[in-house]
């Protein structure tokens, strides 16, 4: 890869970052307009299904959604929603950068389940950074406290464990699925469940709402393209770290929209937090550089 792809690469992720803290700020919004958890879910893939599908189209064509995996994607959509649950319940619970700041537990929890679902080799070295990235939590939570209530700080747990149960699974069928065929039959297959889900809390709405409803499924979807694009111009160790730069995202939109600003207890524990998984990253980079093969070198 060129340095001109790894920048692209880069400012892809970032982009997407930037987007997805959007589609967060757009969830708070709606929600204190009056849209329930049934409205932002279900209107965040309805919307993102035709984004999605154009980018197809116009890409890789329409025939990359063809899979021989299906039940894969069924298993893939059901994680995928139990996890949008919990971390657009968590968006709805929590400030928005603390919200954001519970979501980078994934690489902890990816690392656990590495070891006990994939029996993945998990050296001293990244066991300390989950110990450490998990004592972060505590300081951010600060049990006993007024800063976080304990059943909002679970919620936010719950989502990020479940980015980390998606995130093995989506490891699982990328050995033979296209990244755009996984994202398009997430949108399809979790669409019917959660019109169901939608029908339960039909609620009316001014058209503001709406528009809003409509903007979370189209940034969202923008940004799911994003995360998906940057990783054709980098290597993973370089262009996921830069997801940490949603946090800068949420942080000024939660206060210039919300008046929230992070405590004082998130300003110290998010940093270790990051440190943690940005740390996680490269010693699983290592990891997969010291077990790929050498390729042998022409001698002519």
């Amino acid at each position: 890869m060129t340095g001109d792809s790894i920048l692209k690469g880069i400012g892809l992720r970032i982009l997407a970052a930037a987007l997805m803290a959007t589609m967060g700020a757009l969830i708070k919004l709606a929600e204190t307009l009056g849209a329930g958890l049934a409205d932002t879910m279900f209107f965040r893939q309805l919307c993102a299904l035709p984004v999605v599908t154009l980018y197809l189209w116009r890409t890789v064509g329409l025939g990359a959604v063809r899979t021989q995996r299906f039940p894969a994607h069924l298993g893939r959509t059901a994680a995928g929603l139990v996890g949008m649950c919990f971390t657009f319940g968590s968006i709805h619970l929590l400030p928005l950068a603390e919200a954001t700041t519970f979501q980078f537990t994934a690489p902890l929890f990816a690392t656990l389940l590495g070891a006990v679902w994939l029996r993945e080799p998990t050296g001293v070295h990244r066991w300390a950074a989950v110990a450490v990235g998990f004592a972060a939590i505590v300081i951010i939570a600060e049990p006993g406290g007024h800063s976080i209530p304990l059943a909002s700080a679970g919620v936010g747990l719950m989502a990020g464990f479940m980015i980390a149960v998606t995130s093995v699974l989506l490891r699982q069928i990328g050995r033979t699925e296209g990244a755009g065929t996984t994202v398009f039959w997430f949108s399809a297959l979790s669409v019917p469940p959660l019109f169901l889900f939608w029908l339960t809390d039909l609620r009316a709405h001014p058209p503001m709402v709406w528009a809003i409803l409509a903007a979370i499924g189209i940034v969202g979807g923008m940004g799911q393209i994003a995360l998906t694009a940057a990783l054709r111009h980098g290597p993973v160790s370089v262009i996921v770290p830069m997801d940490y730069s949603s946090l800068l995202w949420a942080t000024a939109l939660g206060w210039l929209l919300f008046d929230q600003f992070p405590s004082r207890s998130t300003w110290i524990g998010a940093p270790i937090l990051i440190g943690s998984g940005i740390y996680i990253a490269w010693r699983e980079h290592r990891r997969r550089l010291s077990s790929t093969p050498a390729v042998p070198q022409s001698s002519g």
